[in-house]
Order: C-alpha cells, then sequence, then structure tokens
C-alpha cells in the first residue's frame, strides 16, 4: 500500500521530533545511535522524517535508502548502494584514502573490476566491514544521518548487514533511523526477527508513531484549509481515526462517500484472498464494532478448521484483527467502510437478516432489552422498517438511561426516519409524532446539537394545534424551544416563556410544570441583566415548585434568586439561597449539577477561586459520568478554566481548553470557553493568534451579549487583554471606558474589569499619560459598585494601583499573595512599587523588588509581565550583576535554593513562588548540577559556604 508525503504541516508529532532531534545531539557528540519510526501505513512516519530532515539538514549529512517492494524476491542490499554512492562521493571529493574499498564494485560496478579470484574468496563479513568502514568515514568529515525508509520490505541481505552496522558502528557520529509499517511486518519473518534481536541487544530504539488525536486532527484540517464544524470533525475523527493520510483524503467529505480512489487502495489486497477469507471478511464487517466468533460461526457455513484458516488469512492481510479474544473487528473503520460498501444491495439486505436473526434467535428476553441498538442497525440495513422502528425507539430510551445522548440521538433521529415508512407507527412505537419529537429535540441538546434540537423542536410545534391540542404538551414545546434559543445565543426566549405561561394560566394546571416555566423564565432575566424581573419569577416558581413538592424545582428556584441577589449585592440573602438549593438537590443530578454551575461562576464573579474550582470540578467529574460533558460539562469546564488562569495555572487552563475544544458542544458554551482561550493566548504573548480568533468569534459574541450580559463582559475581558498583550495601554483604555460609558445592566462581572482598568492606568501613567481623569472615573464606578461586591483586598489593591502610596502598595503586596486576588497582581503591585523606588533613588530596594516582581512573572509564564519588568529594570540601569546571589546561578534557580535552605519540599517552594512542582524539579536538578552536590543537604552546605567565602 503507498501512501504520498503529506502536503499539510506536520501536527500532534511534536515529542517524537524532540526524541529524534535528541538523538542526533547524541550521535554528533560521537555517540552513534539508532532509531526505529514504527507505525501503521499512512500514520505519518514520512512526513515526521521530512521534518526531522529539514531540522538536522544545516548541521548534518543526511542520506536516505530505500527498502522497495519487488514481491517474493526483493533486491540484494536494497537501500544500501544508494547511500554508499553519497557518501563515496563524499569521502572522494575531500580526497581521504578508505581502506577496503576493492570490495565495493560487489555493490557498486560503477567503481570498477573487482580484483581477479576476490569474488570467490571474499565473505559477507568483509563486505559489511567495508561498508561500516565507508559510513566512520563519511561520518569524520560531518555529522551522517541514514534514513532507511520502508525497511518491512527489506531483504536479508540488508537486514543482516544493518545487524551488524548497529554493533560495530558506535563511536562515530553517526545516527541511523528506520522507518518500518508495523503492519507489514509478520511474526517469524525475516524484518520482525531483525527487530527483536536489535531491540532485545538495546542497539535499536523504537519510537512508535500513533494515530492524531481529536484537537491534531482539527489543526492538520485547519492546515489544509479546511474547516469543520463540531460534528463534522466527530465524524471525521469516527472514520479517519486519527489516521493523517485518510484525514487528508477525506479532508473534503467528512460525511461524504468514500472517494473511489481510497476505496481502491483499501480494497488492494482483499481482492487477492481467498473466496472463504473474504466471505469471513463481509460478515465480519455486518458489525459496526465487530462480531464475535459464536456469531459468525453459524453465518459463515465452515468447518471450524476453514473458519480459522480464512479468519487468520485475513487477519494476515491486514484487514481483521482478534478482539478480546472471543470476536473479531477491522484494524481500521475505512476497511470495514471499504469492504461493507463494496457489497451488492442484495447482498448487504441478506447479511443484515442473517445477523439480525441470529442475534434474535440466541438472545434471552434480558439480552434482547439490551442490543436494541444492534437490532436497529441490523434491520434497518435489511429494510425491515417496522423492526427498525421498534428497535430504534428502545435503543433511544435505553441509550438516554444510560446517559449516551449522541448515541441516542442517533437513534432516535433513525426512528424520525422511519416513521412515514412504518403504516402503524404510533403503535410500533409506543407514542405519536409530536411526543417523539419532544423526547428527541431533548436527546439532541444534551447531546451539544442545539441547532437539530432547535429544528426538531419546530417540526413539532408545526404539527400540534395551539388553540385545540394538548395543552401540556404545547407548553413544554414552547419552554423547550426557548431553552434551545437560549443556547445557541438566539433571541426570543423570554416571549416563548410568557407565551407558555399565558397557556398554563388559561388551559394547563400542572404546578410542577408552572415552576418549570417559571425557573426558565427567572434564569433568562438573570443571564440577561434583569435581576429585579429574575427575583420575582423565581419567587413564584419556588411557590408552585413547594406547593407541588418538587424538591428540583425548589432547589432551581432558590438558585437562581441567589444569583440575581448576588449580582444585586445582597450576598447575605444570596449565600442562605444558595445553601437551600444545595439541601433540596440532595440526590437529584440534576438540581445539583444547575447549582454547581451557577455557585462556581458566583465564585468567579467574587475572587473566590479555589472554592469555584473545587465546585466546579466536582460538577465536571458528575457531568462525565451522566453523559453531559457536551452541554453541563462544558459550562463547568469554563467556570474550572478561569479561575485557574486567574491563579496563574496557564498549563492546566490550556490544557482543559484544548480538551474542552474537541467535544460538540452548544454555542454559547463554546463563546465562554472561547473567551479564556482568548485570554491564555494573549498570557502567552500570542497576540496575532487572540485576535484573529476574537475576530472570527465577535459577531457571535455580539448576538449572545444582546441576550446574555455576561457575554458582553466576556468580549470587554478578551478585547482588554488582547491590547495588554500587545502593550497598547491607550486602546486598552479606550475599551475600559466604553464599559464606564454603557448604561446597560450591570453584573458583578464588571468588577474584574475594573481591577485591570487599574492596571492599564498604572501602565498609562509610568509612560507618562495624565491619568487624574482616569483615576476619578474609575475610582467613582468602583464606589458605584455595592459594598458587599468591591471586597476587602480588591479595593485596598486597586486603591494603592490608583493613588500609589509605600504603605500602600507594600500592604497591596502582601495582599496579592491571596488566592482571592488574580495571581498577575502579585507582579503588578511590585512592578508599580518598583517603579515609586527607582524614583526615589533606592537602586538596591528596586532591584530586590524586581527580582521578586521577575521571578513571580517568568513561574506564571505571563508574557506581558515579563517584558515589563525587564524593560522597567533595563530603563532604570538595574541587572543581574545588582544581586546578591551565586554567579553561577540564575535569578530564579537563586530563589529556590533559598527555599531549598529552609527545608521547603518542592511542593512548598512551588506554592511560595507560584509555580509548578514539577518546574520547581527542573531548577532543583540544575541547582544540584552547578552546585556539583548529589543532595539538597549538600546544596544547602555548599550554598553556606559559598555566602561565607
Amino acid at each position: 500500500m503507498f501512501f504520498p508525503v503529506p502536503s499539510a504541516p506536520m501536527v500532534g508529532r511534536d515529542a517524537e521530533l524532540q526524541r529524534l532531534l535528541d538523538a542526533f545531539a547524541h550521535a554528533a557528540q560521537g555517540e552513534s545511535g539508532a532509531m526505529l519510526v514504527a507505525g501503521e501505513a499512512g500514520i505519518g512516519k514520512t512526513r515526521l522524517l521530512r521534518e526531522f530532515e529539514g531540522r538536522v539538514g544545516a548541521k548534518a549529512r543526511v542520506v536516505t535508502g530505500w527498502c522497495v517492494d519487488y514481491g517474493a524476491t526483493p533486491a540484494a542490499y536494497g537501500p544500501l548502494p544508494g547511500i554508499l554512492r553519497v557518501l563515496i562521493s563524499a569521502i572522494g571529493e575531500s580526497e581521504r584514502v578508505v581502506p577496503g574499498l576493492d570490495i565495493l564494485p560487489l555493490l557498486l560496478p560503477e567503481l570498477g573490476e573487482t580484483p581477479p579470484g576476490l569474488r570467490e574468496t571474499t565473505s559477507p563479513e568483509r563486505l559489511r566491514e567495508a561498508i561500516a568502514t565507508v559510513i566512520e568515514t563519511a561520518a569524520e568529515l560531518s555529522p551522517l544521518v541514514l534514513l532507511i525508509e520502508d525497511l518491512h520490505w527489506a531483504d536479508e541481505a540488508t537486514l543482516s548487514t544493518l545487524t551488524f552496522l548497529l554493533r560495530v558502528v558506535t563511536h562515530s557520529r553517526v545516527l541511523f533511523v528506520l522507518s518500518c509499517r508495523t503492519d507489514e511486518v509478520h511474526r517469524g519473518g525475516p524484518v520482525s526477527s531483525f527487530l527483536a534481536g536489535a531491540e532485545r541487544a538495546r542497539v535499536l530504539e523504537r519510537l512508535t508513531i500513533s494515530r492524531l488525536d481529536p484537537e491534531a486532527t482539527r489543526q492538520l484540517l485547519q492546515g489544509l484549509g479546511r474547516t469543520h464544524d463540531d460534528a463534522a470533525l466527530l465524524r471525521m475523527q469516527e472514520r479517519a481515526e486519527g489516521v493523517p493520510f485518510f484525514i487528508e483524503e477525506l479532508a473534503g467529505c467528512a460525511s461524504a462517500p468514500m472517494p473511489d480512489t481510497l476505496r481502491d487502495l483499501l480494497l488492494a489486497r482483499f481482492d487477492g484472498m481467498s473466496d472463504e477469507a473474504k466471505r469471513v471478511t463481509r460478515f465480519v464487517s455486518g458489525g459496526e464494532s465487530g462480531i464475535s466468533h459464536a456469531l459468525l460461526a453459524p453465518l459463515a457455513h465452515l468447518s471450524d478448521e476453514a473458519l480459522d484458516d480464512a479468519v487468520r488469512e485475513a487477519v494476515a492481510a491486514g484487514f481483521l484483527v482478534v478482539r478480546d479474544r472471543e470476536g473479531y473487528g477491522f484494524r481500521h473503520a475505512l476497511l470495514r467502510e471499504a469492504v461493507h460498501d463494496d457489497l451488492l444491495p442484495g447482498e448487504r439486505a441478506r447479511l443484515h437478516r442473517a445477523i439480525a436473526e441470529a442475534l434474535d434467535a440466541s438472545a434471552t428476553p434480558d439480552e434482547r432489552e439490551r442490543m436494541h441498538a444492534a437490532l436497529a442497525f441490523h434491520w434497518h440495513l435489511a429494510n425491515d422498517h417496522r423492526r427498525a422502528l421498534i428497535a430504534a425507539v428502545g435503543a433511544m430510551e435505553q441509550s438516554k438511561q444510560s446517559y449516551a445522548f449522541a448515541t441516542a440521538a442517533r437513534f432516535g433521529e433513525l426512528a424520525l426516519e422511519l416513521w412515514d415508512q412504518v403504516p402503524d407507527a404510533p403503535e410500533a412505537a409506543g407514542r405519536d409524532r409530536v411526543t417523539l419529537l419532544l423526547r428527541l429535540g431533548s436527546i439532541l441538546r444534551n447531546a451539544g446539537d442545539g441547532e437539530r434540537a432547535l429544528t426538531v423542536v419546530d417540526l413539532a410545534l408545526d404539527e400540534i394545534d395551539p388553540v385545540n391540542g394538548d395543552g401540556t404538551t404545547y407548553v413544554r414545546l414552547l419552554r423547550d424551544k426557548a431553552y434551545y434559543l437560549g443556547n445557541l445565543g438566539r433571541p426570543g426566549a423570554i416571549d416563548l416563556l410568557v407565551d407558555a405561561l399565558a397557556v398554563l394560566t388559561e388551559r394547563v394546571h400542572d404546578d410542577r410544570l408552572h415552576a418549570s416555566v417559571l425557573n426558565s423564565l427567572a434564569s433568562r432575566y438573570m443571564v440577561a441583566g434583569r435581576s429585579h424581573e429574575g427575583l420575582m419569577a423565581a419567587d413564584k416558581a419556588f411557590a408552585f415548585a413547594e406547593r407541588c413538592g418538587s424538591l428540583r424545582e425548589m432547589s432551581v428556584a432558590r438558585n437562581l434568586r441567589g444569583g440575581c441577589l448576588a449580582h444585586l449585592g445582597e450576598l447575605d440573602r444570596a449565600f442562605v439561597d444558595y445553601a437551600d438549593a444545595y439541601e433540596y438537590a440532595r440526590g437529584d443530578d440534576n438540581g445539583m449539577l444547575r447549582y454547581r454551575v451557577n455557585f462556581s461562576d458566583l465564585m468567579i464573579v467574587l475572587g473566590r477561586y479555589r472554592e469555584a474550582i473545587d465546585v466546579a470540578q466536582a460538577g465536571i467529574v458528575r457531568s462525565r459520568e451522566l453523559g453531559v460533558e457536551r452541554t453541563t460539562g462544558a459550562i463547568m469546564t469554563q467556570n474550572m478554566a478561569e479561575p485557574l488562569l486567574e491563579l496563574g495555572e496557564i498549563d492546566r487552563v490550556e490544557a482543559l481548553v484544548a480538551h474542552d475544544l474537541v467535544i460538540p458542544t452548544l454555542p454559547v458554551f463554546r463563546i465562554y470557553t472561547t473567551k479564556t482561550r482568548i485570554r491564555a493566548l494573549a498570557w502567552r504573548g500570542h497576540v496575532d493568534e487572540g485576535e484573529a480568533l476574537l475576530r472570527e468569534w465577535r459577531p457571535r459574541f455580539a448576538a449572545a451579549a444582546r441576550i446574555d450580559r455576561q457575554v458582553w463582559y466576556y468580549d470587554l475581558e478578551s478585547a482588554i487583554a488582547l491590547e495588554i498583550a500587545r502593550g497598547d495601554w491607550l486602546a486598552a483604555w479606550a475599551i475600559v471606558q466604553s464599559m464606564l460609558d454603557d448604561d446597560g445592566p450591570v453584573l458583578g462581572n464588571r468588577r474584574r474589569v475594573m481591577l485591570d482598568a487599574a492596571w492599564v492606568i498604572t501602565a498609562l501613567r509610568a509612560s507618562g499619560v495624565d491619568v487624574a481623569a482616569n483615576v476619578a472615573a474609575l475610582d467613582a464606578a468602583w464606589q458605584a459598585i455595592p459594598e458587599a461586591l468591591r471586597g476587602d483586598r480588591w479595593s485596598r489593591i486597586l486603591e494603592a494601583l490608583l493613588v500609589p502610596g509605600a504603605s500602600a502598595l507594600d500592604e497591596a503586596i502582601a495582599l496579592s499573595a491571596s488566592d482571592e486576588v488574580p495571581a498577575v497582581f502579585r507582579v503588578i503591585t511590585r512592578l508599580e512599587r518598583a517603579r515609586m523606588l527607582v524614583a526615589d533613588g533606592d537602586r538596591a530596594a528596586a532591584t530586590a523588588t524586581l527580582v521578586e516582581a521577575e521571578v513571580l512573572a517568568e513561574g506564571l509564564a505571563h508574557v506581558r509581565l515579563t517584558a515589563d519588568v525587564q524593560e522597567l529594570a533595563a530603563r532604570a540601569g538595574l541587572g543581574g550583576g545588582d544581586l546578591p546571589h551565586d554567579p553561577d546561578l540564575t535569578g530564579r534557580e537563586a530563589q529556590v535554593l533559598d527555599l531549598l535552605i529552609e527545608g521547603l519540599s518542592n511542593r512548598q517552594i512551588g506554592e511560595r513562588l507560584f509555580i509548578s512542582a514539577k518546574t520547581v524539579s527542573v531548577h532543583v536538578s540544575a541547582i544540584l548540577r552547578k552546585l556539583g552536590v548529589t543532595t539538597r543537604t549538600e546544596a544547602a552546605v555548599a550554598a553556606a559556604r559559598r555566602g561565607a567565602d
């Protein structure tokens, strides 16, 4: 099977590339090495090697040889002659004499005639010795990288020569890099034996190339100039399974039929198999996730021995794999797709009918209840529409009960597709069509597909009579549509809920449904910033919920009222409501998740970041268990990522955001995560990338902000973060001023933006701008915030930055150490204090303060803050020479050493310096090396002696 070199940028291979580069670095120092780059066909081995070649090409001579598939009789020494020609040419240009060249005409006739009698008297060992000599001589001229590609096609002469070279060429500047398709290496064959021996002797290090994860798949598609929505990306991942070649081939058709060229390529070896092996392979293609041996045996109509032989042949051909020792599946999803699509329509229908009948006949009643999904799949492809509809509805309900919402949605849509093809569909499905649509809409929403959910609920509303139809169903449809519109960041939800309340008042007497609709209305008022209206709706919802005894709706009502009270500054009452909400939600997952979403969000607004993380983290775990990771879990991820960012844990933030981006979710939840992603990019100094992302998302921000006031603040935060990262403080203030001038609803989110505004003012003042008007405007806005929302720490830090004084800034520095203050202010307060010390001429104190600020900024990996600290030091003429540290240690290492001497653990040092324990470990290792000691105690003693000297 031949795969061309990918044309897109390489993605997802940074670690593998670094291992190759590290191996080259060792080889360049005279420590010869060998790496095996192994992986299945199309996984990107050649692409990785081309990238590696590009990195080392200027430092080494890179020579490539290929093993070629010549069938049963491969050419002897396949890749070696080409490599030797290049090396001998380079040696010849240097006019060096290489002993033993007289034997090489055996491989390279162009070198001249072989001396008389030499051909008859020489041995393979002498030829290998000559090859080794050429390689070692060439390596004296420059470091050498020998790439031998497609080792799986290597002949035995090549393998025996490589065995010799890997053991003999050990102290030269040579790196051997071999590439091999693991799916082409047969157990017990010569290549398999060579690899086993080389790895056992530790002369060859294996580097296995794995399939790409969903985020790398997304990056590869972007590199190809393709963009896919979340659903298309998920489908692409399911079909291509992370194999780069397949991703490239399917880039333009994530859900379309497989291209003919790819199908022909995949089926090339299938055509060469025996009829029995083909028959077995076709039967296995009938199962989406494989087929058990017990089921396959009666279907194949082969003797036990013939079935075993057929399966072995299909496995050897690279089509099937044995799974869990009980059944068989395809090595790759696209192979199954190719074989299955190659069936004729009649063959396909008969195959699936046979499987469905066999499953149905062999299952007990309990087992049959658990196999709705399999039966729906097979009956559908067997064209038995009624049985498929019954099984599809059963599979939808079964999947929903196990929280597999994406699977439930797939079967619900199949049931909808089959509905018109079954004359007695309501009887077969056990419900009418509108009820099915209502159910399916909720499932789609929980699966993260808000657009489809909205389409389905609109379809149901078109089919129900709003006046004479079932009032309860009609109200539920209006409520659900309002919910889906809110999830999509679109207007109209409040009007729909008001209409639903009118129907409830006039025609429907259902207290629980009344409470649910009022809670939905209170939620929409709360996010819109209409807190007083939200309070009234929540109180009414609680009354209805209490009357019918619905603890869930009582919890949600108190939860929402607490949120509205908090944004109005009535925190004491808000906390009482949240405590009640928690108690009412005990034992109810839906109510508890709603509580965790809103309470963790309030903790972020109040700056209680550790509490927010604890609440959100528990919610994430439960969301995954309940299968709502794409919806509630996505909000909870944001509610964990945001406080982590405020605490300066940027690595964890990036990991969380990267994970969230590959999970399909609802648009408004993706907006939340995108805000944090933009702030993280600004933090790292990737301004252009952050601005491009904000431009892409700004229309969605603007649309959602009309109904979700929180999103309006998110837009401001993102834009300000980017301007700060760029160092355009005037532009940053202009955005702050737009917030101060706005007369829209005010939420508690405003206070965090104002804290950044104080940072902007310090930078403007430092650049010579008259900030008196800015200070007055910001101070007035801050004083207008309800007193309970200002917070003692934040107020005193903001005041110290607006009107800086020595004692106020010293207090602000101390206060900034709290986890309830954004971590960047540990640096910002010190930076402002250092400016004052420089102005006062106290160079020693300024230097010490800047050292602390730089260590903190670097520990946070905050690019703008690090640059600002270094800029002030340079402008004031302060540098490392002023520091009382060991000249061999960096500033950060000196800080770590001081704390190490105190006897602190890595974790404690990390907490003190606001860096990870892993980073501390790296610094400790460097300190031990530089001080020439092996233990922490010895380091402390050595440091004390140096101090005494």
